[in-house]
């Protein structure tokens, strides 16, 4: 039986949205993750920005191999920017590392527009796990330490009181 975190290279590409649910441990505290993968295709832009409401995180991912997938990340973070609440933890990934001899975006290139917008960068590849599970921890870690120190709508604000408690985030991947 193959794990739910394995990379399946038959899998069909997201249509609309597509629902997981990731568990993992944030120095010693269980934290369940609403994943929403949005895919991130222009044709569901109006479906997309619905999801942006109430996420605590959003990953926003480019294909390293595809300059154009790049591109579009200007346009997707303008439109959190637009639909999201403020503070939201945004997290930028280019995925597709593990096909170097195909890279069309440099590394320096997604490390500058996540300095400029002030997130975090990480390289990684869904078919051979490289920073996957770092990537999804450090999203997690950042919406602990800002929902520790918000006050906000019910429902919003994540109080850990022991290492079994679990606490459940909402995250749109595009």
């Amino acid at each position: 039986m193959a794990k739910k975190d394995n990379f399946n290279s038959t899998y069909i590409s997201t249509i609309g949205i597509d629902f997981k649910v990731k568990t993992i441990d944030v120095d010693g505290k269980k934290v369940k993750l609403q994943v929403w993968d949005t895919a991130g295709q222009e044709r569901f832009k109006t479906i997309t920005t619905a999801y942006y409401r109430g996420a605590m995180g959003i990953i926003l991912v480019y294909d390293i191999t595809d300059e154009k997938s790049f591109e579009n990340i200007q346009n997707w973070m303008k439109s959190i920017k637009e639909n999201a609440s403020a503070g939201v933890s945004r997290m930028l990934l280019g995925n597709k590392c593990d096909i170097e001899a195909k890279r069309k975006v440099p590394k320096e290139t997604g490390e500058k527009l996540a300095k400029d917008h002030g997130i975090r960068f990480f390289e990684t590849s869904a078919k051979s796990s490289i920073n996957v599970d770092e990537s999804f921890l450090a999203l997690a870690s950042d919406i602990l330490q800002k929902s520790n120190k918000r006050t906000g709508p019910a429902g919003r604000e994540v109080k850990i009181t022991s290492s079994t408690e679990k606490k459940t985030s909402k995250c749109a991947l595009l």
